[in-house]
């Protein structure tokens, strides 16, 4: 019936706990039904003492019912403490997995360092008439993932994810909580393309089946869409939040998750 196949997740221990009383007073029912059955016949007859004795029989049932039901208690108490252990185990690898993600987000550059690589680099793409591409991830944590305080850990991920799909020559930079840049030196628009579409991938297994983020990355490319290292400054700017930005003749700076 419908009735009995809706089961509320949030109470799932609760009712398991409930099933385990039920079985243990079934089994408790049952063996002292049993027993009241066969004491009559036990003790309503006098005591042979050829063959196996009758009231044998009947105390042994009893003592089997009674290993059977303290058995199960056993192995219950044993599950909830074990299942304990492992919650604070859980508990205990989500914070290490958490502080883990916060330092890899602390160590990532931001955006003062950015300004004099793109300066670096814009005037080496310059004298060398190589092109300069610049990709801008930009990551929006779920609604779950911001109540249960996963976010840094969510981003440190995908931060791996796009540390592992740079060659040796790229760099990454963290601009605000869920904003990096990625600097390809020569790497034409057609090229930063492709690896915009492999990052992509990574970010989508990063995110999960469960989608702990939503995710959009842009490509900006010299010479073909800027012509000047300004240019791709204010193009970055825009994507910031307002809260991590000012006005474009100030000092960007970087906020940090936890500060």
């Amino acid at each position: 019936m419908q009735v009995f196949d809706q089961v509320d997740p949030s109470g799932l221990e609760r009712r398991e706990l409930q099933l385990w009383i039920l079985a243990l007073t079934v089994i408790l029912v049952l063996a002292v039904g049993v027993a009241l059955l066969m004491y009559p016949s036990v003790y309503s007859h006098p005591v042979n003492l050829t063959g196996f004795p009758a009231r044998a029989i009947f105390f042994g049932f009893c003592g089997f019912s009674a290993l059977v039901v303290g058995y199960f208690v056993d192995r219950q108490v044993v599950i909830r403490h074990l299942r304990t252990e492992l919650e604070k185990e859980k508990c205990q690898i989500s914070r290490i997995r958490q502080e883990a993600s916060a330092n890899l987000l602390t160590t990532l550059p931001g955006f003062d360092v950015f300004r004099d690589r793109l300066t670096m680099e814009h005037r080496r793409a310059l004298t060398t008439h190589q092109p300069l591409s610049l990709l801008a991830v930009e990551l929006k944590p779920s609604r779950d993932l911001s109540v249960s305080g996963e976010t840094e850990t969510a981003f440190g991920d995908a931060a791996k994810t796009l540390m592992r799909k740079l060659r040796g020559e790229d760099s990454i930079y963290l601009f605000a909580p869920g904003v990096f840049g990625i600097l390809l030196p020569s790497v034409s628009a057609s090229g930063a393309n492709v690896v915009r579409d492999r990052i992509m991938e990574g970010l989508h297994d990063a995110a999960g089946t469960s989608s702990r983020f939503s995710f959009a990355v842009s490509v900006v490319n010299f010479p073909e869409h800027v012509a000047t290292a300004r240019e791709i400054e204010e193009f970055l700017q825009n994507l910031l939040p307002r809260s991590a930005s000012k006005d474009s003749n100030s000092e960007l700076v970087k906020p940090l998750f936890g500060t």
